[in-house]
């Protein structure tokens, strides 16, 4: 899987949220997040079309107007980029990456507890 820059993952992060929208929903939904600067049309056309050479977005053009989706589910990013995660930074070893978040207090004791309950309930195989 290709990575994702931090200002891809961003306007993914938006197309999302809204399931499918054009540059122009793109923009206004960016703009809300930066507190109303709405980033230039060109970029984010620009951005849209590497997202899609690399397969992250489909598009539909009806007359001059694109309207993109995700390709990917965030779910499945996630778990890809999680995965990605735990080899590079932790050895292919679930065991410490979980370690090092209870280590480091990103994890309690009571959300470890609770993981390990999901993992012995039957209901989850």
């Amino acid at each position: 899987m290709k990575k994702l820059t931090k200002a891809e993952e961003e306007i993914m992060q938006v197309l999302w949220d809204l399931g499918e929208g054009a540059v122009g929903d793109i923009r206004t939904k960016l703009a809300e997040q930066a507190g109303g600067k709405m980033p230039a049309h060109s970029t984010i056309s620009t951005m849209m079309k590497i997202l899609s050479e690399k397969g992250f977005v489909a598009y539909k053009a009806y007359g001059r107007t694109f309207v993109y989706r995700a390709q990917l589910s965030k779910e499945d990013y996630s778990k890809q980029s999680l995965h990605t995660l735990m080899q590079d930074y932790f050895g292919g070893s679930a065991n410490r990456l979980v370690s090092f978040l209870v280590k480091g207090k990103d994890l309690s004791v009571e959300e470890l507890n609770d993981l390990v309950e999901r993992l012995e309930d039957p209901k989850n195989e």
